[in-house]
């Protein structure tokens, strides 16, 4: 049985110590997170009156609700990976769904997806340009990239001359645009 002391002697900082790093952390950027805050409730707007269908169980509502907190509190890498996975399970599954619901392979590829999409009217052209588009800003981030391959963060910043965090931002932003409009599509949405 481990007692007070015992785990007292794991960790030199108390709780109260944490709590302070907690508020420290909460109260850092409090600017900025107010501002994604409003910035992505304004996005919502487009959603329907009753919200949207999140099509793909437990792995799409997660997705969705940690891509918004990530972009909240700005983790912004987060945000794209999230974004792009939400995207790849939502359209997936609804091509799974229903009365014209497809067989789909055990493992489907997200160009095939996409294609899949666009041949029912799922999404628009510009959506699936778009969509390829939050792929290539999440690639980079999943799988490495010498400095060399033009995709990579570090050669962004580099050619661009801006900041990563800067690069960043503006990729997260896209992100999670993008999954607001996936979800404000007709196929998701609900309601007016």
């Amino acid at each position: 049985m481990t007692t007070d002391s015992q785990l007292d002697l794991l960790s030199p900082v108390p709780d109260l110590g944490y709590a302070r790093f907690l508020l420290a952390d909460l109260h850092d950027d409090l600017h900025g997170k107010v501002a994604r805050f409003r910035q992505l409730s304004d996005l919502s707007a487009s959603l329907g009156s009753n919200g949207a269908m999140l099509t793909g169980g437990e792995t799409t509502w997660a997705a969705w609700t940690e891509a918004r907190t990530s972009f909240i509190h700005g983790n912004f890498v987060a945000t794209v990976l999230l974004s792009q996975g939400l995207a790849e399970h939502m359209l997936a599954s609804y091509l799974a769904l229903g009365v014209n619901a497809e067989i789909l392979p055990d493992r489907i590829g997200f160009q095939e997806t996409l294609k899949r999409c666009l041949a029912r009217n799922i999404i628009s052209e510009t959506d699936a340009a778009d969509l390829r588009r939050l792929m290539s800003l999440r690639n980079p981030l999943s799988h490495y990239r010498s400095v060399d391959d033009p995709a990579s963060l570090t050669r962004r910043v580099i050619d661009e001359q801006l900041g990563a965090d800067e690069h960043l931002r503006r990729d997260a932003t896209f992100a999670i645009a993008m999954a607001v409009r996936l979800l404000s599509l007709p196929a998701f949405r609900i309601g007016d």
